[in-house]
């Protein structure tokens, strides 16, 4: 039985109701402020107006590699190769108490992404993302946005084999894993990457405030041509420890949804 998004929204703990605000755009004619990760010195790239633009940050977390195959290999790779090899991989320790790697689910040409961190107890069991407690909520939290996982939306992780004990992945695992998640988010071209996450801004962004400082700016991740904007919030692991901020996570959503929305009328208006 489907759900209305008021039982949604209810079973993600929210109420009273929260409403979408209009997000103030940035003026006509200005330009985004812009840094590196690393030294947060304003670039002269410019990124795409995307409302509410506070910061833009180039991706350099998804760029150091290290890797059973070589990252010029997997960024040749298509889906049914990237499977392959994400099965076969052997190149840190994560692989040796799996059960079976976690590339992602979900639509292959989706507009919205979705990054976590990486698999746990249920996923690495059932080779699916975000499945048991924390997948309900994501579940829950996609419907409230009026999303459904497998339809335009794709749902991936930092790394694709599960840490022991559920625990943050560390950099260096991160890294290993990065040339996947690169060329996961180059096949599939979405429209709008949310991370879940501290991990997940880590690995895509190089970005390691806290989540507090990283909520409420859109980001840019860029890779060649590419250039896709990007919101962070909670896990949703984090939030069914955390109930206070499900509130706060409910809030980028729905600046992800009318970013979303924004893109939308921008590429209309330019067709």
């Amino acid at each position: 039985m489907s759900l209305s998004r008021d039982q949604m929204l209810d079973e993600m703990g929210l109420s009273p109701r929260w409403k979408l605000r209009q997000q103030p755009s940035v003026a006509r004619g200005e330009k985004p402020t812009h840094a590196t990760a690393a030294t947060g010195v304003p670039s002269s790239t410019d990124a795409p107006n995307a409302g509410n633009m506070a910061a833009v940050i180039e991706a350099p977390g998804l760029s150091v590699v290290t890797g059973a195959e070589s990252p010029e290999l997997i960024a040749e790779f298509g889906w049914d190769q990237l499977r392959q090899s994400v099965v076969a991989c052997r190149a840190c320790a994560l692989c040796a108490e799996r059960k079976q790697a976690v590339l992602g689910v979900g639509d292959e040409k989706a507009s919205w992404l979705f990054v976590g961190e990486g698999p746990g107890a249920e996923e690495d069991a059932r080779g699916e993302p975000f499945v048991g407690p924390a997948g309900k909520l994501l579940d829950a939290m996609l419907a409230a946005i009026d999303l459904r996982r497998g339809e335009d939306v794709y749902i991936a992780n930092a790394v694709k084999c599960r840490p022991p004990g559920n625990r943050t992945p560390e950099a260096a695992e991160m890294a290993v894993c990065a040339p996947y998640l690169k060329r996961q988010i180059a096949l599939i071209q979405p429209r709008l990457i949310v991370l879940l996450g501290r991990a997940a801004v880590q690995a895509v962004l190089g970005e390691e405030g806290s989540l507090a400082s990283l909520r409420g700016k859109t980001f840019t991740y860029r890779d060649g041509a590419l250039a896709i904007p990007v919101v962070v919030t909670y896990h949703p692991a984090y939030l069914l420890r955390t109930l206070p901020d499900k509130a706060k996570s409910w809030e980028d959503l729905c600046r992800a949804r009318a970013l979303m929305r924004e893109l939308a009328a921008s590429e209309s208006a330019t067709a």
